[in-house]
């Protein structure tokens, strides 16, 4: 068998071009990029390709709708009325929204529809934050009353990843535009399709024009997402991608003093113990790696197995990852279709090369039978895998496992730390108080308990270590999208400091 093409989906427009000031534009050179189809890796479609000048067009057109119109204004509950519009219209097109990002990043098609679904739930979720949410006050009876004004910042620069593309640009748009703030939203180069969506989302729900801008390109310097990072203009940078990437971002930054929220890379353990459910330890560790085709930043892509069960394990977690549908990403039954791009393929086939010297393969190393085409790997599995090990310690970012055997919690812990990543680490146990101290003292950003990566919205999302630098989710997305201005407030007897009594005052003061 040949794998052919899917199908393109309906609506799918004829070129993708920028959004700025509330227009359609072309970059202003005329430059374009190819779009590839993951499954055959042909172009299908053309996008702008935006540098320093466009980036400069699209920060102008925020900076005069923050400053000069209505938005950072607004009422809050007025903001959560737009935002639950927009909300609305992103579930009424959710089928097409899905199909779009399945063709567009390979993503299969069941999946794709649960990142729709999230999409919504985001823009509803601080639609409803900023209408409920309250500022702490500070009271001193007789004498003084403190408060926080929390404020917009300006304009917000948002560079969003080829992984689950239209989901993630949600997260960061839903409380940037919540608070009040104007946007530049550059998207991944691999994947622009589902964003060139927003703006029509947008018009609909009543955003007004200039609050959100959509430039597409590259990173590279003077291309968009560095023309971005280093905009004068832009005070805030969110940004979700590999750890090296941000690393260049943190630099490039620096000379502006920047705010910086950034999701970055992981390896992230998944520990079984011998006392754990070892059905639900398997299942959820084979779909934790292999959905979302293993490009996901929080994939448990090394999994611990305590001596005593290893083998049983080994054997039966082969056996299930063989089972794993791979297929075009249209078809509802594909639980894992095409790598993204065919410099990611190579990428993630090179390591697949790289763990054949280093360990045990026992599933997949390679492509699917009957795959010949498009950019598709095989479940891959490799075991007795040695913690100095590239396949251990790099981050793969797609359907590629690695499995080692541990005997003491503490060797369990110090395995599960020894890499530069913390993202993300997930717990099999019956034994609740292992469960609770392991989760203390594994260097992970979050930690699941005999638990898949199911996420309350109100929670703190990021890493430690290379995988990230601050939190968003919840009421921490709000801080990083505002100032929070603290007014003091005299009710009594004016207290001023006065020479003769520098004691007193100094008592009183900071800074």
């Amino acid at each position: 068998m040949t794998t052919t093409t899917d199908a393109k989906p309906q609506g799918l427009p004829d070129s993708i071009r920028h959004y700025i000031n509330g227009e359609w534009v072309d970059s202003i050179d005329g430059d374009t990029f190819d779009v590839l189809n993951p499954v055959t890796n042909e172009p299908y479609i053309k996008a702008a390709s935006g540098k320093k000048a466009d980036i400069e067009a699209a920060v102008a057109a925020a900076k005069t709708a923050f400053e000069e119109g209505p938005w950072p204004k607004m009422l809050p509950r007025e903001r959560s009325r737009v935002l639950h519009k927009i909300a609305d219209i992103v579930e009424s097109r959710g089928d097409q929204l899905a199909a779009m990002e399945s063709y567009d990043s390979g993503l299969p098609i069941t999946q794709a529809l649960g990142q729709a679904r999230r999409a919504a739930e985001n823009f509803r979720f601080f639609a409803d934050l900023i209408v409920a949410q309250s500022d702490d006050t500070y009271k001193v009876p007789g004498r003084q009353v403190n408060y926080v004004n929390r404020k917009p910042i300006g304009v917000a620069g948002l560079i969003t990843p080829w992984n689950t593309p239209f989901m993630l640009e949600s997260w960061k748009l839903g409380p940037a535009l919540a608070t009040g703030n104007t946007v530049v939203l550059k998207p991944a180069e691999f994947t622009p399709l589902s964003a060139s969506l927003w703006p029509g989302i947008f018009e609909e729900a009543g955003v007004p024009a200039g609050v959100f801008n959509l430039v597409n390109g590259y990173g590279e310097e003077g291309y968009a997402g560095d023309s971005l990072v280093k905009h004068p203009d832009v005070p805030l940078i969110s940004f979700t991608g590999e750890s090296r990437t941000g690393q260049i971002i943190f630099a490039n930054a620096a000379p502006y003093l920047k705010g910086l929220s950034m999701e970055l890379g992981g390896k992230s353990p998944a520990i079984v113990f011998d006392d754990a459910d070892l059905d639900a330890a398997i299942n959820a560790t084979v779909f934790g790696v292999f959905s979302l085709n293993g490009e996901r930043c929080t994939a448990g892509s090394r999994i611990l197995v305590q001596r005593g069960i290893y083998d049983e394990f080994v054997e039966r977690y082969a056996a299930q990852a063989k089972r794993v549908k791979v297929g075009l990403p249209s078809d509802p039954k594909t639980e894992v279709g095409a790598l993204v791009h065919p410099e990611h393929y190579d990428k993630v086939m090179s390591y697949v090369e790289i763990g054949k010297s280093e360990a045990r393969l026992v599933a997949g190393g390679g492509r699917p039978e009957g795959f010949d085409t498009g950019n598709y790997v095989a479940p891959t599995v490799f075991v007795d895998v040695k913690p100095d090990a590239r396949i251990f310690q790099e981050e793969i970012f797609g359907p590629v496992v690695a499995i080692t055997p541990f005997d003491t919690d503490e060797e369990a812990l110090e395995l599960a730390n020894n890499t530069k990543y913390g993202l993300a680490a997930y717990v099999w146990t019956s034994d609740l108080k292992r469960a609770h101290n392991f989760a203390q003292d594994v260097e992970a950003g979050m930690v699941w308990l005999n638990s898949n990566n199911v996420r309350d919205l109100r929670t703190p999302f990021g890493g430690v270590k290379a995988s990230g630098l601050g939190h968003e989710g919840g009421y921490r997305s709000i801080d990083f999208y505002t100032d929070q201005q603290a007014v003091h407030i005299n009710l009594g007897e004016v207290h001023n400091p006065v020479f003769g009594k520098q004691e007193e005052a100094a008592e009183k003061m900071d800074g």
